[in-house]
């Protein structure tokens, strides 16, 4: 990897959300699998299944190849929302 593709691999700074979004909601889909975010995720997998109607993830292989499949509906409950860590690159 080239040192640009390095410093947008490694986040620069993160923080935790109060309010539920669809956002944090993928957020922790990804965080349940062992992962930091989508990104994180692709420099691992190949591609992100997701419900057509929603947008939402789908399924997500673990890091001990397991998947983990998650419903069309709200899964990150409100206390859980501030566990959720938002990255910024």
């Amino acid at each position: 990897m080239s040192s640009s593709a390095d410093n947008k691999s490694k986040p620069q700074s993160q923080n935790n959300n109060k309010d539920w979004t669809a956002e944090v909601e993928n957020l922790f889909r990804f965080q349940l699998a062992g992962y930091r975010d989508e990104l994180d995720y692709k420099q691992v997998n190949r591609g992100v299944d997701r419900w057509p109607d929603t947008g939402s993830v789908k399924k997500l292989q673990h890091r001990d190849n397991t998947f983990y499949y998650y419903n069309r509906k709200r899964e990150c409950q409100d206390c859980d929302v501030n566990k959720v860590k938002v990255y910024a690159y």
